[in-house]
């Protein structure tokens, strides 16, 4: 099932494996070489720790490759719905505190809380799909239950 992805999550995720493919893969087999003219790779720290860093780097460009493979870019500008869907940015009122918090809805790679960016997948992302303003949605946390009113639904250039 493909994924929902902004056009900048994707564009982020083609620029990291170009840069693994065309950088960091190239400096490691360059890395690997310099351990390996030291002779004996039974007690070669740098070889060992190059050979580590080469598994990581293959793992992540297969990795991007799959997401990318899977990926469906969801055009945001100029976007209207009266409901909160992929991509929305949503005002929200916690009704305890009556504190407002805002929160745009993204795919989970492009999640980041220090820009109030949530995945669609998380407690809070699939509470909110579908509701419109004015609607009240609860939502389970470690902590305790929490209720939020749907206060405003826009669209917003990422």
């Amino acid at each position: 099932m493909p994924s929902p992805i902004t056009k900048k999550g994707y564009d982020a995720l083609k620029a990291e494996l170009d840069r693994l493919r065309k950088v960091e893969r190239p400096q490691v087999i360059e890395a690997i070489a310099e351990a390996r003219s030291h002779g004996d790779l039974s007690e070669n720290a740098e070889y060992d720790a190059a050979k580590e860093r080469q598994g990581f780097i293959e793992s992540r460009i297969a990795e991007i490759e799959t997401k990318l493979a899977d990926a469906r870019v969801v055009e945001i500008a100029g976007r209207t719905s009266d409901t909160v869907v992929f991509g929305a940015t949503v005002s929200v009122i916690e009704q305890e505190t009556r504190s407002k918090r805002q929160y745009t809805l993204v795919g989970q790679d492009e999640a980041d809380m220090k820009f109030n960016r949530i995945s669609i997948q998380s407690p809070v992302g699939r509470a909110l799909i579908g509701k419109r303003v004015g609607d009240f949605v609860e939502v389970t946390t470690p902590a305790k239950m929490v209720e939020y009113e749907v206060v405003e639904i826009r669209f917003e250039e990422l």
